[in-house]
């Protein structure tokens, strides 16, 4: 299940890894006529550097430094969604799953309409058992007409569906991640699968072979095109199949499966 990349860009700071300049930039020169920033714009100002750091410590494997960073971030703007979002991440990351919930579920209540919140509670949900309870926030998601990544949480919702054997839903929800974004690899990948669970091998070969044009195959993407080859009975695209994932994957469990149904 993929979460939105909510972690803020960083190359806006100068003391950040890749982004360094070795010079000095002078302070502005002050201007009368601007007015001075309130007290909340200041307090968000210093939250969104804090989370930016966050986001540059986790990018570098710094886990802890990072949690230090945006636990000053909260502390300074605790309405700062970015930053709520960030530390439900990395408590996440760190298996603190009760304060990532805490989290995930205070970037919703500060914007309950937003895609990229619901979609990520909705995902933290789903992968802790509670399939059934994130379903209306990827409903949420979807229904946000500026969320700009839709195809996402429709696959996050078809995956939780499927987790609740609900195979007639996940195969509507996969394809309309596809309808509105043709190219997503996830979305083809899951529709492939649940086209094959349904016994309807024709049209998974044509959506695994729109997923095989992306570049992006893997041992699982390999292995389901030789079982769907297999019962289509198409022998030498099987075979096919089977070759690319051991030369390519020799190592990998679909690669041992394979060899262990194949051995005479």
């Amino acid at each position: 299940m993929r979460r939105d990349r909510v972690l803020l860009g960083v190359c806006g700071l100068v003391l950040l890894a890749g982004c360094h300049r070795s010079l000095t930039i002078p302070p502005p020169p002050s201007d009368p006529t601007l007015p001075e920033q309130t007290k909340a714009q200041k307090a968000q100002s210093a939250a969104d550097v804090h989370t930016r750091l966050a986001q540059h410590y986790i990018e570098i494997g710094n886990l802890q430094g990072a949690l230090e960073k945006v636990k000053i971030a909260v502390a300074d703007d605790p309405a700062f969604v970015p930053a709520q979002t960030v530390m439900a991440y990395i408590y996440e990351r760190i298996n603190d799953l009760p304060n990532a919930e805490i989290h995930y579920r205070r970037a919703v209540e500060l914007q309950p309409d937003k895609g990229d919140t619901n979609n990520n509670l909705g995902q933290f949900l789903c992968h802790e058992g509670k399939a059934q309870e994130s379903l209306p926030y990827f409903a949420k998601a979807v229904a946000d007409p500026f969320y700009q990544t839709p195809a996402v949480a429709l696959t996050n919702q078809g995956v939780c569906q499927l987790r609740l054997n609900d195979r007639v839903g996940a195969e509507a929800s996969f394809r309309q991640a596809v309808q509105r974004n043709p190219n997503d690899a996830d979305a083809l990948l899951q529709l492939t699968n649940v086209l094959y669970l349904n016994h309807d091998y024709f049209h998974a070969s044509a959506f695994l072979q729109r997923f095989d044009a992306l570049g992006q195959t893997n041992p699982d993407s390999l292995k389901l095109g030789y079982e769907i080859e297999s019962h289509l009975g198409n022998t030498d695209a099987a075979q096919n199949y089977s070759k690319r994932l051991t030369s390519q994957f020799p190592d990998s469990e679909q690669a041992q499966a394979i060899n262990q149904t194949v051995r005479p």
